[in-house]
């Protein structure tokens, strides 16, 4: 079907400023970009519908680098904890949920977040026990590095006072030995591991569920990470039945390093897959978060002496995966927060470099050193940023850092000033998934705690965040001849918006209504149908 697409504000974001007065697309391709009169008198034979604008304006369609889809249509079914400010009011909510809940039933919260509390500490297993003695409880911090589980989860994973903990986590103890119910990093998976099993029906349920949302967010992809969590085949599975028929949406699925061998032994490749799914990076993680003093830091914590966080993986493990999948042609996505992490593999990529043209990943590169700055400058590597962690971040992050660690941390504008290719995503659902939360984050620094601005020298402007989330997230997955711009020969995804985002007030962005949402030329989401 051709449509001709005018009457608004199209930013075809081939560089600053450029403009066109219509578009016309054809099924999923955009054919012409140009005057409304010159595609009208060009393409007068095939255009077979038109769609006014009405003075909205459009853009590419916006996708987020990383994200967790699965975990973020469960938190949209589960007891959302992420808005909560106090520990009286987590344990209230769950107090409410009991009544609801059979014996033995587990109860799952998910997205606390102590630091945005009047006084932050972490509840104790005893405490969730008083609410709920025989049913297993499971909280999930905001970060996703930290849980919270009572006696009876602990009981079910075989938690006691003898047990080790495991390689990249640690299991919080009191002065006794006894675990607190407090588990970090790698040590969640002890509980995780006791979580009864899900069908394939239901990851199909949560995936719909998560792209409905994301499509009212104005986003027309993703790229998540959740084959390892369910089972590699049966989520795999389960993203092509919920993505397919009348349901588009491009999702990029990262592939666990625990799942490498299922990929290998299926014969797929790297961006092997149907229209809508496709198979991504090696994702690997080597450390863990600032929230619980778990990101691999070259010094010690300013807050915490003698804690400089801990590696994931012995550095050999963290070698051999990179070379497997380095054997099979396969890129690498790799969490690294802190300095050292991230320094480790950069060097790691370096020793190792992808010879097809593929492209490494460095997801979060929150903190950088003058060292880790001059060597991510030497490689071809994007780094994916998540904006909104600075602005949820601060001003708690200066007592763990200090104020000079903090001069190259979430630097974006000085890593594109060292020509250091980023993308930009949420990691939904720790962060909210709204692309619009996230440019405005970029543009503005401003936190949503005190409502101060951090280092401004790091700002964006409005067309660089908008590229990270429109070019960037194409040119990670090298699809940057066909994705990311408003061009003849690209795809017809395009995000509409309800007012101009280059005039809106920085401080406003993420208040500018989504419209639209369009995929390969069709509308999948709109605000106000009876008005276009």
């Amino acid at each position: 079907m051709g449509i001709l697409w005018f009457g608004g504000q199209i930013y075809t974001m081939e560089h600053e400023g450029s403009m066109a007065e219509a578009v016309f697309t054809e099924d999923d391709t955009i054919k012409a970009a140009g005057t409304y009169e010159k595609l009208y008198h060009s393409f007068y034979d095939d255009i077979d519908k038109e769609v006014n604008l009405q003075g909205r304006t459009m853009i590419p369609g916006l996708v987020d680098s990383h994200l967790h889809i699965v975990m973020h249509g469960e938190k949209l079914l589960r007891l959302d904890l992420s808005q909560m400010t106090s520990a009286g009011e987590i344990k209230e909510a769950l107090q409410n949920r009991i009544p609801y809940l059979s014996e033995g039933e587990w109860l799952i919260g998910e997205g606390w977040n102590e630091n945005q509390w009047e006084n932050p500490s972490i509840i104790h297993r005893t405490e969730l026990d008083e609410i709920a003695p025989n049913n297993p409880m499971m909280l999930t911090r905001v970060c996703r590095h930290a849980l919270i589980a009572n006696t009876k989860a602990l009981e079910m994973a075989d938690v006691g006072k003898e047990t080790s903990d495991p390689q990249g986590g640690r299991i919080v103890r009191d002065d006794n030995g006894d675990a607190t119910g407090y588990l970090l990093d790698n040590a969640q998976d002890l509980v995780k591991d006791s979580l009864p099993d899900v069908s394939q029906s239901y990851l199909e349920q949560v995936i719909k569920i998560a792209v409905d949302d994301l499509h009212s967010k104005g986003l027309v992809g993703g790229h998540t990470e959740d084959l390892n969590y369910y089972g590699y085949r049966k989520t795999l599975d389960a993203y092509q039945n919920a993505l397919s028929g009348d349901r588009r949406f491009k999702a990029h699925l990262l592939v666990h390093h625990d799942v490498l061998d299922e990929l290998i032994s299926d014969r797929l490749r790297y961006l092997s897959g149907t229209r809508y799914v496709e198979l991504g990076a090696v994702k690997i993680f080597s450390d863990g978060a600032l929230g619980g003093r778990t990101a691999w830091l070259s010094e010690d914590y300013s807050d915490d002496p003698g804690n400089k966080g801990f590696a994931i993986h012995e550095t050999e493990e963290l070698e051999r995966i990179i070379k497997k999948a380095r054997e099979h042609g396969l890129p690498i996505a790799v969490h690294a927060i802190g300095d050292r992490a991230v320094q480790e593999i950069a060097d790691l990529i370096h020793k190792y470099p992808l010879e097809n043209g593929a492209r490494d990943r460095i997801i979060h590169g929150v903190i950088l050193n003058e060292s880790t700055l001059d060597r991510l400058k030497q490689l071809p590597v994007v780094v994916d940023i998540q904006p909104s962690f600075m602005t949820s971040d601060f001003p708690w992050v200066i007592d763990r850092l200090g104020e000079e660690r903090l001069k190259l941390s979430y630097a974006w504008k000085t890593m594109m000033d060292h020509q250091i290719s980023c993308a930009g995503g949420s990691d939904a659902p720790i962060e909210e998934v709204a692309p619009l939360v996230g440019i405005q984050a970029a543009v503005t620094r401003r936190s949503t705690i005190d409502h101060e601005v951090y280092h401004p020298e790091e700002k964006l402007t409005v067309f660089e965040a908008i590229q990270l989330y429109t070019a960037g997230s194409a040119y990670v997955v090298n699809q940057e001849d066909s994705r990311g711009l408003i061009a003849e020969g690209y795809r017809a995804d395009f995000t509409i918006l309800g007012e101009d985002i280059f005039q809106a007030d920085p401080e406003h962005i993420q208040d500018i209504p989504i419209e639209m949402t369009i995929v390969d030329g069709e509308i999948v989401y709109e605000r106000n149908p009876s008005r276009m």
